[in-house]
């Protein structure tokens, strides 16, 4: 059973947009998730736009890849190396910590995830 950052069982990140490496809703990894898909965090515009202009952008539909395009307030499985990166120059995203898989605690402290935590209180 794949478990969360916080060490419980891993939540669903999103069904709608359907996210995951896998596109099972979940930030679930294997051997062939090269980006490693498994930060669960929350879309906001400048997070798109710092992506964006990073090279990968997930604003933009690609009807080929059934990707819709995604928009603030969408939940949607970050790498973890990007998010880190957005995280170190200030534009990093929410995150669901209960959706996050605890592969990302290779890559990223728990406490810089612990600070980035969503709670209903912090919608903009």
């Amino acid at each position: 059973m794949d478990k969360n950052v916080l060490g419980g069982p891993l939540q669903a990140c999103c069904h709608n947009p359907k996210t995951g490496f896998y596109r099972d809703g979940s930030c679930k990894t294997g051997p062939e998730d090269v980006g490693t898909h498994v930060v669960c965090a929350i879309m906001t515009e400048e997070f798109l736009k710092y992506t964006r202009l990073k090279g990968n952008d997930l604003s933009t539909p690609i009807p080929a890849y059934q990707f819709p395009g995604l928009k603030p307030g969408d939940k949607w499985c970050l790498c973890a190396s990007r998010w880190k990166q957005a995280a170190k120059e200030g534009m990093a995203p929410q995150v669901v910590l209960e959706a996050t898989h605890q592969k990302a605690l290779k890559f990223i402290d728990f406490e810089l995830l612990l600070e980035h935590k969503f709670t209903p209180e912090t919608i903009d």
